[in-house]
């Protein structure tokens, strides 16, 4: 498929304020999003709980989890962010990319608004 990037801001969540912008690669096999936790105490981002993640190899790992506020042309939702550490990936996940009402095409490899179902 290849890579897919996004440009997306983040701010706090219940203050706002500062925003800051970067670039995420978008996995679509990833559930949250991780950002460098130290970009995330900068903003003012502060971790609410302590998670068990399994990475691609079978191998746990422990990571701070928070909340942070996506924002993408235009949307914008709240969602989980892991506290990344040093030499974790950058990545948007797919509960903050559905929060905002988005999808990976893969074939012109870019984002874009999804049809919202309600059943």
């Amino acid at each position: 498929m290849g890579f897919v990037n996004a440009k997306v801001s983040l701010e706090e969540v219940r203050q706002g304020g500062r925003r800051k912008e970067l670039e995420l690669m978008v996995d679509t096999g990833a559930l949250y999003s991780m950002v460098p936790g130290a970009l995330l105490r900068e903003l003012g981002i502060q971790p609410v709980s302590r998670l068990e993640f399994e990475m691609a190899n079978g191998e746990p790992i422990q990571r701070d989890v928070g909340e942070a506020r996506f924002f993408y042309d235009g949307r914008k939702a709240v969602s989980p962010v892991i506290f990344g550490e040093e030499g974790d990936a950058a990545v948007l996940g797919v509960v903050a990319l559905e929060s905002m009402g988005l999808e990976v095409d893969p074939v012109k490899k870019q984002i874009r608004p999804t049809r919202l179902l309600l059943y």
